[in-house]
């Protein structure tokens, strides 16, 4: 399972970890991603879903089938 957000898409960052003397460093800065069970009311049916933290406030003001159908989800299958 890759460490991708289902809604929205985000994934990791390559960054670089900058020290005092300012070595730098590369690191990955990994989205805040969650398993959550998900509501989902035209399915009437729980969708299991591993979406980012951003995503759920987003998911809360537009919808999951909303949502879904911008990312090209099919729900049914989720």
């Amino acid at each position: 399972m890759s460490r991708r957000c289902a809604l929205t898409g985000k994934k990791a960052n390559n960054a670089f970890a900058v020290s005092h003397s300012h070595r730098r460093t590369k690191k990955l800065q990994q989205p805040n991603l969650q398993t959550k069970r998900i509501w989902w009311p035209e399915g009437k049916r729980w969708v299991r879903l591993r979406v980012s933290a951003r995503a759920l406030k987003t998911l809360q003001k537009k919808g999951l089938q909303a949502m879904a159908a911008e990312m090209g989800i099919d729900l049914n299958k989720a």
